[in-house]
């Protein structure tokens, strides 16, 4: 009997990696754990997790000698380290694999907004460009003042990407980080005063909930661009939605939303974002890296080895 337990909706190539490897059990979502038979549940050691759906204590507890969840992501928000922590549980994540990519989609985010690339590529399909003449004139990015919401490692790669845009970088964190002359903001607000465009890099959680606040938002100012590449929760959606909608602040462009898939239909009817669905890392070959990463933890764990990437 398998000691692997694989939870998510995997690819068709990662799926067939982890059945190559481990012939794990799959399931869909942490729910489905507790359907599982009580023998299965008992001889699972190791865990596989994909997805956004909750894993705390009680799914822990349903599985009493697990001793490693290998998170496919560099966000594990959905995981309890806490839990896992009191249970001697093992979390591992994906980092640093999908640093480029989440980076070049928040540099083409602020791009599109800014160009307003969407607007004018209907321009064309719709033949206006024919019939009624030129675009309007969009605005400049490059040369302006960027403030990057968590100097982690994906706020780092995002920084320096807009720097060789000649940019000027600013940016806050929990504590101030060695950088090439980059300036440090204590707070949000301060930051969000100085710059043109706020880019959040933040990790999910409890912590960072409601991270830019309406206050924040407010503080952009109306010809700031906003751009999201983190989660939904790190910013006040509503205050967000009614800034974009009263012109508070110039637009948006965001990969992450609350309660996604289903996102707030407000930002359906807006024509100054640019949205995405929650598609930072995803390329095939980023894909495939955080795949044989979440594999790599795993059999570092069944054989007894020290785990790659570990969270706590």
């Amino acid at each position: 009997m398998t000691n692997v337990l694989a939870i998510g909706g995997y690819s068709d190539s990662d799926h067939a990696a982890l059945e190559r490897e481990f012939s794990p059990i799959f399931v869909g979502n942490s729910e489905d754990v507790a359907k599982l038979p009580d023998d299965q549940r008992q001889q699972i050691t190791a865990l596989g997790f994909m997805g956004h759906h909750p894993f705390g204590g009680p799914e822990m507890d349903l599985l009493p000698n697990l001793g490693v969840i290998a998170n496919y992501g560099v966000g594990y928000d959905a995981i309890d380290v806490a839990a896992a922590n009191a249970r001697g549980i093992k979390v591992t994540n994906t980092p640093d694999v999908l640093n480029d990519d989440v980076a070049d989609l928040a540099v083409a985010l602020l791009i599109a907004q800014g160009r307003e690339m969407l607007a004018a590529s209907d321009w064309v399909t719709s033949g206006n460009w024919g019939e009624k003449g030129s675009f309007r004139l969009a605005r400049k990015i490059s040369g302006g003042r960027a403030g990057i919401v968590g100097l982690g490692r994906i706020g780092r790669v995002i920084a320096k990407r807009l720097a060789a845009f000649d940019m000027e970088i600013h940016y806050t964190s929990r504590s101030e980080k060695e950088t090439p002359g980059w300036t440090y903001h204590a707070d949000p607000v301060s930051l969000a005063k100085t710059v043109d465009y706020l880019i959040v890099a933040l990790v999910g959680g409890p912590e960072t909930e409601n991270f830019v606040s309406k206050e924040v938002i407010a503080a952009l100012g109306p010809t700031g661009i906003l751009v999201n590449i983190s989660r939904g929760s790190t910013v006040d959606e509503g205050a967000l939605l009614d800034a974009l909608e009263s012109g508070a602040i110039a637009g948006a462009g965001l990969d992450v939303f609350l309660n996604e898939p289903k996102i707030d239909p407000r930002f359906l009817k807006l024509d100054n974002v640019v949205l995405q669905p929650h598609q930072g890392s995803a390329t095939l070959e980023t894909r495939q890296a955080m795949g044989q990463l979440q594999r790599d933890n795993i059999s570092a764990f069944l054989a007894g080895n020290a785990l790659l990437t570990p969270v706590n």
